[in-house]
């Protein structure tokens, strides 16, 4: 690997950019050359920041333009608001930078198209940063996967089951891009978390995908009943009608005849969880309970298998990912349990090495693309909504998913 210092800059310096600015960018020991942001105190306080590890001070930028001008910089790390995250990776390409993206769904299939377009033009490398498809118990689940415990896989199961009442609620004040979102759209807004891990397990896009889903929407009641008692009748926003539902359900078929179903669960009290379930011909993994069956083992236990829910720490000893016990014989640091850190560990690494970075355009283009197809479907009263295939066919040709620095 190339151990050359690294330059990156990073645009959105909200909650998210600046805690991956503390707790992950900066002990990564990379050299942040500038920092974008559209409000000048973010701008303040993430400099403040960096001077205060023991860097040069970073341009600050006001103009993302800024930032890709500077020739030294190779990569950017993308955290600004949803709606800017392909526009600036696009800009990123098309000025010679690796590009890293936060999370979060596409406003238009189109937009997709335009991200794979640009890379195909460019050859300039952009990662989407799903931080979960790096999470501890998912690349264990996927280890268990590949080595056939689960059988043959029929169907998938994930969520984004997480109160944000609170975060929506008071978006205004907090400048944050949620609260305009609920308001005017109805849809499965944020996928990907849910939707990585499982591309990983059934191949999509890696000798898989994904050919079409239907979607469907609750009313939406929960923000309208959390601003009345929080805010109360007074307030402006009480009264708003917001089009996100409460609930969505997903419903995906792919190729070879898998399903799967997500959830999007983010203005109802509950419990956090990503629901991540996987099921197969031999066995399970069930993440609400943090439990595996599998027949090999367990079948004995039919009918009081609840006496060992919570058993899947259990599997770790055999089947923990080579990624984790690199991880865990090391320094561990931040971000989300550590997820985050191997993340940009694995990005880092491919921006050194001037490699293909391992979670592409085209995972980007086809999770970020749920959004808008559910959007349309649920428009339409559950009507099927076709998935595109991004790849234009290489999906059959290419191998599995591993993190870069497991390759």
């Amino acid at each position: 690997m190339n151990n050359k210092e690294l330059q990156i800059g990073i645009v959105g310096l909200g909650q998210r950019g600046y805690d991956l600015l503390k707790e992950v960018l900066l002990p990564q020991g990379v050299r942040i050359a500038a920092v974008c942001d559209c409000y000048a105190d973010r701008r303040d306080q993430a400099a403040e920041l960096v001077t205060k590890a023991g860097q040069a001070a970073p341009a600050k930028c006001e103009r993302y333009e800024d930032m890709l001008s500077m020739d030294a910089i190779r990569a950017v790390v993308i955290a600004s608001s949803w709606d800017t995250h392909i526009p600036y990776a696009c800009e990123a390409m098309r000025a010679g930078k690796y590009a890293a993206m936060e999370v979060g769904g596409a406003y238009s299939v189109e937009d997709c198209w335009k991200l794979v377009r640009t890379y195909e033009e460019t050859g300039c490398e952009c990662m989407i940063l799903e931080n979960c498809c790096y999470g501890r118990d998912e690349l264990m689940v996927l280890n268990m996967v590949r080595q056939g415990l689960f059988g043959e896989i029929v169907h998938c199961e994930g969520g984004y089951r997480h109160d944000l009442r609170d975060e929506v609620a008071y978006g205004r004040e907090n400048r944050h891009y949620r609260f305009l979102n609920y308001r005017n759209r109805n849809c499965e807004n944020y996928p990907t978390h849910e939707l990585g891990p499982i591309a990983n397990v059934l191949n999509l896009n890696r000798g898989n995908r994904m050919l079409s889903l239907v979607s469907v929407a609750s009313r939406s009641a929960g923000l309208h009943d959390y601003l009345l008692r929080e805010k109360g009748e007074a307030y402006d926003a009480t009264n708003m009608t917001f089009a996100q539902g409460d609930v969505v359900t997903t419903i995906i078929t792919c190729a070879h005849g898998e399903t799967i179903t997500m959830t999007l669960d983010t203005t109802l009290p509950r419990f956090y969880s990503r629901a991540f379930t996987v099921q197969g011909t031999r066995g399970m993994y069930m993440e609400d309970n943090h439990s595996i069956y599998l027949d090999s083992r367990d079948r004995k236990y039919d009918f009081s298998w609840r006496e060992h829910w919570g058993n899947a720490d259990g599997y770790r000893g055999d089947y923990e990912h080579p990624t984790w016990k690199r991880y865990l014989e090391g320094e561990r640091r931040g971000g989300h349990g550590g997820m985050d850190w191997i993340e940009f560990e694995d990005f880092f690494a491919a921006v050194r090495d001037g490699a293909k970075v391992p979670l592409n355009v085209y995972d980007a283009a086809s999770w970020m693309a749920i959004t808008p197809l559910s959007e349309q479907s649920i428009a339409m009263g559950g009507m099927p909504a076709a998935i595109p295939d991004f790849t234009g066919g290489r999906w059959m040709k290419e191998a599995p998913w591993h993190p870069y620095l497991e390759s």
